[in-house]
C-alpha cells in the first residue's frame, strides 16, 4: 500500500466516528444536544439561515486559503490551492481540515524560507488552526462540552483566518520580491 492510499485510509477510519457523532442526535434523540438543540432554539427557518451564513463564511475562507495556496511559489507548496475546497466535503472535512492547515502551514514555512518580505512573521497560525480543528472535532459530543467546543472555535477561526489573511496580503504585495531575490 502506498503512503498517498494509507494516508486516505487512515483519513477514512477517522471520518467513521464523526460521522457517527454527526449522526447520534438523529439516531438517539434521548442523547440531548447536537443539532437537535440547534434546530429547537432558531427553529428550522433560524437554523437554515445560520446555516447558509455559516457555509458562506467557510466558502470565503477556503478562498483565502486557496489565494494562499495560488501566491506561494510551486516549489514550497505543500499541497495543491484545489486541495482546501474539500472542507465542503461532509463529513470528511473534520478530518481533512486538519491536513489543510497543516499543509497551509508548511507552505508557507517554506516561502518564508525563501522570501524576505514574510521578515519577522514566524507565526503562521499553525496553533490557531489545529485548535479550531480540534475544537469542530471536539463539538460533536451532544453536550454542553461540545457546546462550549462549538463556541471556542469560532474565535480561533477568526485568528487563523485573520493570520492567512495577513499572510496574503504580505504575499500578493511583494508578488515579484521573491523572483527578484532568487535571481540576485
Amino acid at each position: 500500500m502506498s503512503r498517498i492510499s494509507a494516508l486516505l485510509a487512515l483519513k477514512l477510519c477517522l471520518t467513521v466516528p464523526v460521522a457517527l457523532g454527526l449522526g447520534l442526535p438523529f439516531i438517539s434523540p434521548s442523547a440531548g444536544g447536537g443539532i437537535l438543540r440547534e434546530l429547537a432554539a432558531f427553529g428550522v427557518p433560524g437554523s437554515i439561515a445560520i446555516g447558509l451564513l455559516f457555509l458562506s463564511l467557510v466558502f470565503l475562507y477556503c478562498r483565502d486559503l486557496h489565494t494562499t495556496l495560488s501566491l506561494i511559489h510551486p516549489r514550497s507548496r505543500a499541497a495543491s490551492p484545489r486541495s482546501v475546497w474539500l472542507m465542503f466535503l461532509i463529513p470528511y472535512n473534520f478530518i481533512e481540515d486538519f491536513f489543510i492547515i497543516l499543509n497551509v502551514t508548511r507552505s508557507l514555512r517554506r516561502e518564508s524560507s525563501q522570501n524576505a518580505v514574510f521578515g519577522q512573521f514566524r507565526n503562521f497560525g499553525a496553533l490557531s488552526g489545529i485548535g479550531w480543528c480540534s475544537a469542530q472535532i471536539v463539538s460533536l459530543l451532544p453536550n454542553d462540552i461540545g457546546l462550549i467546543a462549538g463556541l471556542a472555535a469560532l474565535p480561533l477561526w477568526t485568528l487563523h483566518w485573520r493570520r492567512i489573511r495577513q499572510a496574503n496580503a504580505l504575499l500578493s504585495a511583494n508578488r515579484g520580491f521573491r523572483h527578484s531575490m532568487m535571481t540576485s
